[in-house]
This record gives structure tokens, C-alpha cells and sequence, in this order.
């Protein structure tokens, strides 16, 4: 315990962003709750745990920690957030309740925030920025519609009002519908209090509950067309609800992704996103620290090949290597499908939950591009003022291929066809930008988050071959915006769908866990048999993003599931 005490205050002093090894063999057997997977929301779990005093175990099957919260250096010299890349979902209580920043949390906001430059075009008009000075927006949206700029801040209005209304319920667990209808008063009283909150979110709507409703079932261009008339405004706005989903703007509930990503804060800054100083890798060695101070063990390359079950009850896990650890309690951190159809013998379950996880959606059409620069892109919409100064809109989301929302919707057509989208929607970001720490003095990271790309190609299977083709064609695409840009990579790291399958273990490739559609939210996700965290086998729980409240750099399902888990510990 004093050797973990030291290494967790020694870790915040230097603020090491880098993953945390096994610094030594297992030497237990025997633990009150093992986590399986050291991803973001696997590690709050820990914390939670351990501060309350139980003694926990969190097994990693990669030789890193942070799942898809991770910092690799795949280039030398070059830091890469390899799969998520921005933060701003990380909820504030989490923050509070694991000093996060005592434990080397460090944040950069960005301002601007969004940067979409148009093809072809200089001069007045050729690029639209957006971020918190209203001023400056309304004059960068005013080159396009005077109209658009004077309805901007009222549309704003309306979803920050929707997400304060319901931004409770990212907090607390949903409804279990098998309670509610349950004929013992017990089990229907347990459930009352996630009625209250979600009642009382409902009511908050008040005159905002038309819209509500319709940014949860209607596409977004039909929400965007009501507001909006210009193009570049549209496309850009129309992002936010189609990235990681295999969906369009079109699409119906795209509205829904869209109000998912505008939910966070950062600093006491609503809807602010920001870069983490050293990666994303960071935010999960902060939590990581923390647990291990309470006196988590946290080991990575100890991948678990079974969790063991006794006359429906947890006995603990195997590992690859054949070790057996026993414990009371299992929170599993991977996904529904690796959880109840990898880990666990499948006449363990009941047949009608596997075929309900069977048939869950993890369609996914992300590629995720990570590339070293020898220097700074220089778009021509807004060239650069000194070569390795950066400007404003070097800082944010650089928006590529959204001149309409047109664009956007051929892009996911592409994909429906089994091929990669020749014209693919890019969000590009720079982190180095703001953090000097991540690349070597002038040089940067450019991660791009692309789609949109099927997981299986209608002529066979993704190759090397065809992996070098698209980036290739990305690569391309942003030197129409950046000329340059293709003579200054100096290494490239490219993650298809199987590849972010096979690499962090996201089944389908999808970032979220599973998709999140209107049947996979809330008291659906994953299934509304397992909406309360608790899986049919006693001391299993599901602690990932494919429970509620969902994806992203949350940390929700972890602490949720741990506090699902301490009320029960007394009866396990």
C-alpha cells in the first residue's frame, strides 16, 4: 500500500502521460471485485471501488492502459491520441470525486472551435469559423446569411436549455422496465427514483419538449433546413450528429448524436472541448493514479479468457495464460458482445439475452488517420501568417469536405454500396497545436477522424493495399485544402474499422460501444433486461460504454455500474 501511495504521488508530480505497466506479478488470488479492461470507464469503476475500500483488481489485455483513451507513440518523437482525440464528455463529478487534477489532469480549451474551409475559394467568405466569442461568429456566419447569424444564438439557446434539462440523467441510472412491471412492490419502489429523475428532466423541458422529442427522432437536415439556409453552416453543425454512426444527416435520429456531443463541459464551460496535456492517454493514467492510491492493482498484458460462474453466480476469471483469480463481484469493461458472448459460457445465460446481444447494432464507419507533420498544414482559405505560427484555426476542428450536408449524405451512400467514400467527411485536429509536449519543436500531429468506411469491402476484406489507398485519397483531399500537406508527413498510422476492432477491442469497429440508435439507448442499452447494470448472472456487471449512458470520454457507465455494484455487495 505505501509503494502504491509513492508511485501515485510521483506519477502526478512529473505527469506522466504515458500508459502504466504491470510493475510487478500478481500476487493474490483472491480480490473483492476484479474490472476486466483498464479503458477509461473500467478505471473510474476502480477508483469508486477502492476509495470505498474494497480490494480491487483491474486486468488490461494490452500492454497499455486507457482502452481507446489512450496516448501511443507509433512515430518516433510523435504522440498520438491513436483513437479518441478530443475532451469534453468527462463528467464534472467524476472530475471532483477523483481529484483528477491532483492527479495530473491538465486541459487546453480551444477557441475557436470549429474551422470548415470551403475548396476553391479566398478571400471574404471562404472559410467559416465558430467558437465562443459571439461577435466574431456572428461576423463569420454573416458571410454567408445575415439571417442564419441572427438565428444562430437562438438555436444554440435552444439546446443548451435541452441539455441542462436533461443532463441529470447522464448522472443517475435509467428506469428498469422489469421492475416497473414487476408484481413485487420491492422491486417497482427500487426503480422509483430513476422515474423521479427522469420526470423531473421532462418537466425542466417545459416549451423546448417539441424540439426535444424531434432532435430524438428526426433527421438532422430536417431539424438544420428549419433554422438554417446556408450550406457551410449546415454541414458543419450536421457533423456532430453523424460522427462514429453509421448514419447520414438524413438519417432518421441523427438529431439525437447531434444533442450527444453538445453535452459536455470542460473548466465550468458548457459545451467547451478541449486537448489533454500529453493525450488522451492522460485523462486514463489521471483516473489510473487515483485508483492505484486507494489501493487498486492495475496489470496490463493480462488478457482475461473467461469470467467464471457458479450456480449463476461470479466466481472471478481466467486468464489467457491459464491463471485463475477469484473474487465476489466482475465489472467488465468491454463491450456487451465480447462480455456475454466471449467471456462467458454461452448456456450460462438465458437464450433469449443472447440472442438480444446477438443482434445489438455495432456498425460502425470510422477510419481513423493519425499522422506526424513536419510542419504546420497551410490551408488556402487562410494562409499562414509565419510558417510555424499557429493561427486560431489551427487549434480546433478543422472541418474537410463539409462545404453542404449534400457532401456528407453521398459520403454515407458510398458506404451502404461496400465501398469507402471517394469524397469522405474529415474531421482533422492538431493537439499539438496547443500542447507542445506531443511532437518534436516546429513538428505536429494531425488525427483525422474520417468517414465514411464499411467494415467489410464489397470486392473482400481490408488489406494493406487498400488501407495505403484510402489514406492516400485522404491525404489527397486535404492537399486540395492544404497544399503541402502530403510532402510534409513523415508517418502515418491507419485504423480501419477491423483494425479498431482488433486493436482496442471494439467490436464492428464502433467507438461507442454499439450504436447509438433510438433501441439502444437509455433503458435499451444494451437491452432493457440489463438496463440497471446488473447482468443475469449475480456479481456481473457491465461497466463500459455499452451501457447507459453511452459512448464517449464520459466515465458515466463506470461509476454508475460501481455504485450499482456497492449497493449490492453486502447480498453477494
Amino acid at each position: 500500500m505505501y509503494f502504491r501511495r509513492i508511485l501515485g504521488i510521483l506519477r502526478n508530480r512529473k505527469q506522466i502521460p504515458v500508459a502504466l505497466t504491470s510493475y510487478r506479478s500478481i500476487n493474490s488470488s483472491a480480490y473483492d471485485v476484479i474490472v476486466v479492461g483498464a479503458g477509461h470507464n473500467g478505471l473510474v469503476s476502480a477508483a469508486y471501488l477502492a476509495k470505498s475500500g474494497l480490494r480491487v483488481c483491474v486486468l488490461e489485455r494490452r500492454h497499455v492502459i486507457g482502452g481507446a483513451a489512450v496516448t501511443e507513440e507509433i512515430v518516433p518523437g510523435f504522440k498520438f491520441s491513436r483513437a479518441s482525440y478530443v475532451l469534453s464528455l468527462l463528467r464534472p463529478q467524476i472530475v471532483k470525486d477523483l481529484e483528477l487534477k491532483k492527479y495530473g489532469l491538465k486541459v487546453y480549451l480551444r477557441n475557436p472551435s470549429s474551422y470548415t474551409p470551403l475548396l476553391g475559394r479566398t478571400g471574404k467568405g471562404s472559410s467559416l469559423t465558430l467558437g465562443p466569442d459571439h461577435s466574431e461568429t456572428y461576423k463569420q456566419i454573416a458571410q454567408f446569411s445575415e439571417r442564419d447569424a441572427k438565428r444562430f444564438f437562438e438555436y444554440e439557446k435552444q439546446l443548451d436549455d435541452i441539455v441542462t434539462a436533461i443532463d441529470p440523467l447522464l448522472d443517475s441510472p435509467p428506469p428498469y422496465l422489469p421492475g416497473l412491471t414487476s408484481s413485487r412492490v420491492r422491486e417497482t419502489l427500487k426503480t422509483l427514483p430513476a422515474v423521479k429523475t427522469l420526470l423531473k428532466s421532462l418537466s425542466s423541458l417545459g416549451r423546448d419538449a417539441d424540439a426535444f422529442y424531434e432532435l430524438m427522432t428526426a433527421p438532422t437536415t430536417k431539424i438544420l433546413n428549419r433554422w438554417f439556409e446556408s450550406e457551410p453552416l449546415k454541414a458543419t453543425l450536421a457533423t456532430d450528429s453523424v460522427i462514429g454512426a453509421m448514419m447520414s444527416p438524413e438519417s432518421q435520429g441523427s438529431g439525437y448524436v447531434l444533442l450527444h456531443h453538445v453535452m459536455g463541459s470542460l473548466e465550468g464551460k458548457k459545451g467547451a472541448w478541449g486537448y489533454v496535456e500529453g493525450g488522451m492517454g492522460a485523462v486514463s493514467q489521471a483516473i489510473c493514479n487515483c485508483a492505484m492510491d486507494h489501493g487498486a492493482d492495475v496489470f496490463t498484458s493480462k488478457p482475461v479468457k473467461e469470467i467464471l460462474t457458479k450456480n449463476d453466480a461470479v466466481e472471478g476469471v481466467v486468464l489467457a495464460d491459464g491463471t485463475e483469480l477469484r473474487s465476489k463481484a466482475v465489472i467488465s469493461n468491454a463491450n456487451p458482445k465480447i462480455t456475454f458472448l466471449d467471456l462467458i459460457q454461452e448456456d450460462k445465460l438465458p437464450k433469449d439475452f443472447v440472442d438480444s446481444m446477438r443482434a445489438f447494432d455495432f456498425t460502425s464507419p470510422v477510419t481513423k488517420i493519425n499522422v506526424a507533420v513536419s510542419r504546420l498544414p497551410n490551408f488556402t482559405a487562410d494562409p499562414n501568417v509565419k510558417q510555424n505560427e499557429c493561427m486560431p484555426h489551427h487549434q480546433c476542428t478543422i472541418h474537410l469536405n463539409c462545404e453542404d450536408t449534400q457532401l456528407i449524405h453521398e459520403a454515407f451512400l458510398d458506404a451502404q454500396l461496400g465501398m469507402y467514400s471517394k469524397k469522405p467527411m474529415i474531421e482533422m485536429v492538431i493537439p499539438s497545436s496547443k500542447d507542445p509536449t506531443l511532437a518534436p519543436p516546429g513538428a505536429h500531429v494531425c488525427l483525422m477522424f474520417t468517414q465514411y468506411t464499411p467494415y467489410q469491402l464489397a470486392d473482400g476484406e481490408w488489406t494493406e493495399q487498400t488501407k495505403s489507398a484510402y489514406a492516400d485519397n485522404v491525404f489527397d483531399i486535404v492537399e486540395q485544402y492544404a497544399p503541402g500537406f502530403k510532402e510534409s508527413i513523415v508517418g502515418r498510422d491507419i485504423l480501419t474499422p477491423p483494425d479498431l476492432e482488433s486493436v482496442f477491442g471494439l467490436t464492428g469497429g464502433n467507438i461507442f460501444h454499439g450504436s447509438m440508435s433510438l433501441d439502444q439507448l437509455f433503458m435499451c442499452r444494451p437491452t432493457s433486461q440489463m438496463s440497471n447494470y446488473r447482468a443475469p448472472i449475480r456479481g456481473l456487471y457491465l461497466g463500459g460504454s455499452g451501457a447507459h449512458p453511452g459512448g464517449g470520454v464520459m466515465g458515466s457507465p463506470g461509476r454508475l455500474a460501481a455504485q450499482t455494484l456497492l449497493s449490492d455487495y453486502k447480498r453477494l
